[in-house]
């Protein structure tokens, strides 16, 4: 079976993470660049050497767990994408993105990077909705 992806490369990321990564104050609706990894087959992973993607918070636990959802500039007209657009604190650069709504996971705060922006409090109630609305 052929595959592009380097596993080998992100376990020596995920072994640095995990043993000096320093934990990130973060809250609710803000987005960070995440260090995800290469996951199997279609789940949202991260992307370059440092395997990073965007990535919501939607429900932040404590200080080192939350429940995250993978961004994309991929948009698509599905019930478990939702299109929105990123604010920054300076609300001077704003791009659109799109959460994956169905690859909501568990997330430790030794991941985050970087905050990158916000999602608004009107969108941000809508993409809970969403969320909700995919459990049986």
């Amino acid at each position: 079976m052929h595959t592009d992806k380097d596993f080998d490369q992100w376990n020596e990321k995920k072994k640095i993470l995990h043993s000096d990564a320093e934990r990130l104050f973060f809250h609710e609706r803000e987005i960070w660049y995440c260090h995800l990894g290469y996951n199997v087959g279609f789940e949202k992973g991260g992307r370059g050497d440092l395997f990073l993607r965007p990535v919501v918070i939607i429900r932040k636990f404590n200080n080192e767990i939350f429940w995250g959802v993978p961004l994309t500039r991929t948009l698509k007209d599905l019930s478990f994408y939702f299109s929105f657009v990123i604010s920054t604190e300076t609300g001077k650069h704003e791009t659109q993105s799109a959460a994956v709504v169905s690859q909501i996971r568990l997330i430790d705060s030794k991941r985050l990077r970087r905050m990158i922006g916000y999602i608004s409090k009107e969108d941000f109630a809508v993409l809970k909705k969403k969320l909700k609305a995919l459990l049986p």
